[in-house]
């Protein structure tokens, strides 16, 4: 039977072993993206503390309108940290603003994919997996553009970020597609599989027969030759990392393909679809003035005065709501929002959902991203994350070492020696 599993470990790695080594590699810088963004990028993302109060919303988006006259607002980041910027998040290229009137429907499915490979706080956060949905009150995926970072104390633009344009996002198209469309992504996603299945055939060979045996296979040999050396790596060090390498495999199969996410709503009973979110009621006298951006703020400072960040989504459509994600500072992760619908008219709350009131399926999916970029809990598990991935990257090479040794070995046995008379 070990035979069996050794030829389907072997055939697997050799097909996806280039493939395996492009996504630990890739996955080993997007880890500590968000942290590398803040150090090469500190003055977009970070001011020093003034004694002065902050500026209003309307008076950054006056800002915002000085320095970019045509464009079009939106949404807003607003974070506790008195020496956080203001994330201000502009409509996409060619579509100021998004859609003005999108029709209902327009949301994603609660079972989509997720989107991404790394963690962030940045533009692609606005639309979070555990957040509101893309509809009539907030910008979907294609109407999102660049973000502005504002000083909240002086309103000055102090740099502008477009995910699509960063390093970054380059190395998110390798590791999720290989920057091939949506075959990249199909082969990376079926790769994924593959890798469940190595890592399970690995884990059957790895298993010990005798006590003896046990011993060394969990530590690796040092000091002997390196054909020896090189198989301890690759059986040791595999299984330490196996367990891990075995979840982020999993969590990137849910992410690259939609069957898993409705596999769990039906598991869970969740609804396969999002519902859509509250519309505000169109005035039917003169046009009052709008509930604004800084009164949506003030509100939900009032319902949660000690949140870490206020996501405010801006409607686009004239019977829009505006949309506040506030996360906590307790939530697992930034994606753990409480959700608060309010009509752009009167303020009224149309819906509120805190986060432990979400579909399980909608929660668990959005566990998939945290967990499989290792930022589910912070500094620890992304220091572990990083290790495994790079661990990962030579696995491949290891085991097709492993394979030639072999094969020369058999062939040296096989090739027959001639008597010299």
């Amino acid at each position: 039977m070990k035979l069996f599993f050794r030829r389907i470990h072997l055939y697997l790695g050799l097909v996806s072993g280039l493939f395996l080594v492009v996504v630990c590699l890739t996955g080993s810088i997007l880890v500590f993206e968000e942290e590398l963004e803040h150090a090469f990028h500190r003055e977009r993302y970070f001011v020093d503390a003034a004694a002065t109060p902050r500026l209003s919303l309307a008076q950054l988006t006056a800002a915002v309108r000085a320095a970019k006259p045509k464009a079009k607002i939106n949404g807003f980041k607003v974070y506790a940290d008195p020496t956080r910027t203001v994330e201000v998040n502009l409509g996409g290229a060619g579509r100021p603003g998004g859609s003005q009137g999108e029709p209902r429907g327009a949301g994603k499915s609660a079972s989509g994919p997720q989107e991404g490979a790394g963690p962030g706080a940045r533009g692609r956060e606005r639309s979070q997996a555990g957040g509101p949905a893309n509809a009539k009150g907030g910008p979907g995926k294609g109407d999102r553009g660049p973000t502005l970072f504002l000083n909240p104390y002086t309103g000055a633009v102090l740099g502008e970020f477009s995910k699509q344009q960063s390093f970054f996002h380059f190395v998110e198209e390798i590791h999720r597609g290989l920057v091939a469309g949506r075959v990249g992504k199909l082969v990376m996603g079926i790769n994924s599989i593959i890798f469940v299945f190595i890592l399970g055939t690995g884990l059957v060979l790895w298993w010990p027969a005798t006590r003896r045996a046990l011993s060394s296979r969990l530590r690796v040999k040092w000091d002997a030759s390196w054909k020896r050396v090189t198989y301890d790596w690759h059986t040791a060090l595999g299984f330490y990392s196996s367990l891990f390498l075995l979840v982020m495999a999993l969590t990137g199969v849910g992410m690259a393909f939609d069957w898993v996410g409705k596999g769990i709503n039906t598991l869970t009973h969740s609804p396969q679809q999002r519902p859509e979110p509250p519309t505000s009621t169109l005035p039917t006298g003169p046009a009052p003035a709008a509930f604004g951006a800084d009164a949506a703020l003030a509100l939900a400072r009032q319902q949660a005065p000690a949140a870490t960040s206020y996501t405010l989504q801006m409607p686009k459509a004239p019977d829009g709501s505006i949309q506040v994600g506030i996360l906590r500072p307790d939530a697992i992760m930034e994606r753990a929002t409480d959700d608060v619908y309010l009509d752009q008219y009167t303020g009224q709350v149309l819906r509120q959902q805190a986060y432990a009131e979400k579909p399980v399926g909608q929660r668990i999916r959005g566990l998939f991203k945290p967990i499989h970029t290792g930022a589910i809990f912070g500094w620890p598990t992304k220091m572990l994350a990083l290790v495994v991935v790079l661990l990962g990257a030579t696995f491949p090479v290891t085991g097709t070492l492993m394979w030639l040794n072999r094969t020369r070995k058999s062939r040296k046995k096989s090739t027959p020696h001639v008597a010299v008379a």
